[in-house]
C-alpha cells in the first residue's frame, strides 16, 4: 500500500469523510467513520499532515489531532472545493 502524507477530513455531526492522499495527491483510501471510530482510527495513524475546513467544530478536533503528534491544517471555506 502506498505512504499516506496528508488526510482530509470533511467534518459533520456524527460522521466523518475521511480522504487520505499520497505524496503526488494520488487518493489511497476513502473512510466514512464514525466520531469514535474516526478518534481510534488517527490514534492509530502514524504522525501525518491533517487537512480540514474551517467550522465550529474543527478548532475541537484540531486540538485532539494535534494531542496525537498530528500536523494540523485549518483551511478557510473559501480556499475548500465540494
Amino acid at each position: 500500500m502506498e505512504e499516506v502524507t496528508v488526510i482530509g477530513i470533511d467534518l459533520a455531526k456524527n460522521v466523518f469523510q475521511l480522504h487520505g492522499a499520497a505524496a503526488d495527491g494520488r487518493p489511497v483510501f476513502r473512510k466514512k467513520l464514525t466520531r469514535l471510530q474516526f478518534q481510534r482510527f488517527m490514534a492509530s495513524q502514524p504522525p501525518r499532515t491533517v487537512a480540514m475546513e474551517a467550522c465550529p467544530g474543527s478548532h475541537y478536533w484540531a486540538r485532539e489531532m494535534a494531542a496525537l503528534g498530528h500536523s494540523v491544517k485549518v483551511i478557510s471555506p473559501h480556499y475548500v472545493t465540494p
